[in-house]
């Protein structure tokens, strides 16, 4: 299973996602607690692989604004986790993941106005759009069409609950951000951890 671990927002805990497998690493640059300069992004991006996706997460944020931190900072996905249309995505030269909120089942009926290569499936906003350590109703994936788009699964992901998350929604990709967080820190354990339970299904398979 392919792993993302947002909010990064310091070299040593990039580096060590990565060591441990992890396939992507997030970057918040909408208003959050994790937070994130493009210079302090850049400084970390610099120091990762290249076969590690880059992704700068954004909200309600104008397109020529997104580019100018893309090509600041060397992301390599935009990540739109607001009210963004299906028009607002095709503005980029970089592949888009559009964040959804899944409520009930008439929510992934969007899956398909949007033309992205990676649809990411989020809880209900709270406080912010992402991050808020809730999640959804699994068991609407369960049944769900396959629509050729890869589907990332968000929202109240931990190291407990990931291998039944898997097992019910079976994603392309799973992303975590406060589920590997102690008070409010990323807590390299709970990565560590996360990483490892996720990357056994493959081994198994």
């Amino acid at each position: 299973m392919k792993v993302k671990i947002c909010g990064i927002m310091n070299v040593e805990t990039g580096l060590y996602a990565v060591e441990k497998g992890a396939d992507a690493l997030g970057f918040v640059f909408a208003e959050s607690k994790r937070k994130i300069t493009p210079e302090l992004a850049k400084e970390i991006i610099n120091q990762l692989p290249e076969h590690v996706l880059k992704v700068g997460v954004f909200v309600n944020e104008k397109p020529e604004v997104i580019m100018e931190i893309v090509n600041q900072t060397g992301l390599t996905h935009v990540q739109l986790h607001g009210d963004e249309s299906p028009k607002d995505c095709e503005a980029f030269s970089i592949p888009v993941i559009k964040a959804l909120s899944i409520e009930t089942i008439v929510d992934l009926g969007k899956i398909e106005q949007y033309n992205c290569d990676y649809i990411l499936l989020d809880s209900p906003k709270g406080k912010y759009r992402g991050g808020n350590g809730v999640k959804f109703d699994w068991n609407l994936l369960a049944e769900f069409e396959e629509t050729g788009k890869k589907i990332i699964l968000a929202g109240g992901l931990s190291p407990e609950n990931i291998e039944e998350a898997m097992n019910i929604a079976n994603p392309y990709m799973v992303d975590v951000s406060s589920g590997v967080e102690t008070e409010g820190k990323k807590d390299l354990a709970k990565i560590q951890n996360f990483l490892a339970r996720a990357k056994r299904r493959e081994e198994v398979r």
